[in-house]
């Protein structure tokens, strides 16, 4: 399977595949890079497609570069789509966690041809009240102290939540099949089965998976599902 690595205006990318008019844009999630990709596009390349991944902000080659939220990630992937519709007749969308609210951000009125989303996070003013209940914090005192540090990890922030409120995801027209986790902590079964319902979703539940899908047997589930997806 042919790689090249190259940059998408400054933002490093990496294509998979032989020569096609398909494309699958792979954007991973908190943590990820974009060599991730690599996993998918076994699958996806035999289905005739190319795969092309990118880094976000604060992330793989990208690491010392500020900005992994929504109102600097968003434009980012815009432009990068700009790019992909000068290149490709066809461009479908694989995305993990926050990726995937990420691009529907980024997409809700870009024609996509698929989209097979991983772990999503589909309502994050609801996921950013969890970790606010979590870790017992009010919009009060948010709002007075700006960005609030938590024991697991994560730094709650009045800006983003205010962002998040005006930001909903009110429309989704790709043809979208869903891989969701029955012990994900983040996104629960009610919000996942309400965005399925709305916009018109196939739903695919690993029961006995986490968010981060990560041990043999999950792994393999995620790989079959990817495959029958992209034939």
């Amino acid at each position: 399977m042919p790689v090249i690595k190259f940059q998408v205006h400054d933002i490093p990318a990496v294509l998979y595949g032989e020569d096609s008019d398909r494309v699958w844009l792979f954007v991973h999630g908190k943590h990820g890079y974009k060599e991730e990709a690599e996993a998918f596009a076994e699958s996806a390349c035999l289905g005739g497609a190319q795969v092309l991944a990118i880094d976000l902000p604060e992330h793989g080659e990208r690491k010392a570069v500020c900005g992994f939220d929504p109102w600097h990630v968003v434009p980012e992937l815009r432009e990068v789509m700009v790019v992909l519709r000068q290149r490709w007749a066809y461009v479908s969308l694989r995305a993990n966690s926050i990726g995937a609210w990420f691009s529907m951000l980024a997409f809700s009125d870009t024609p996509l041809e698929q989209a097979l989303l991983v772990s999503p996070v589909l309502d994050m003013e609801r996921l950013i009240q969890n970790m606010m209940r979590w870790a017992a914090v009010d919009e009060t005192r948010l709002e007075r102290e700006g960005e609030i540090a938590t024991d697991f990890g994560e730094t709650l922030s009045w800006d983003y939540l205010q962002y998040v409120k005006g930001h909903s995801i009110k429309k989704w027209a790709a043809s979208t099949a869903i891989l969701y986790a029955g012990q994900d902590n983040l996104t629960d079964r009610r919000t996942i089965d309400a965005f399925v319902s709305r916009f018109g979703c196939d739903l695919t539940v690993i029961e006995h998976g986490e968010h981060w899908l990560h041990t043999p047997e999950q792994l393999a589930f995620l790989q079959a599902w990817e495959r029958k997806q992209t034939e």
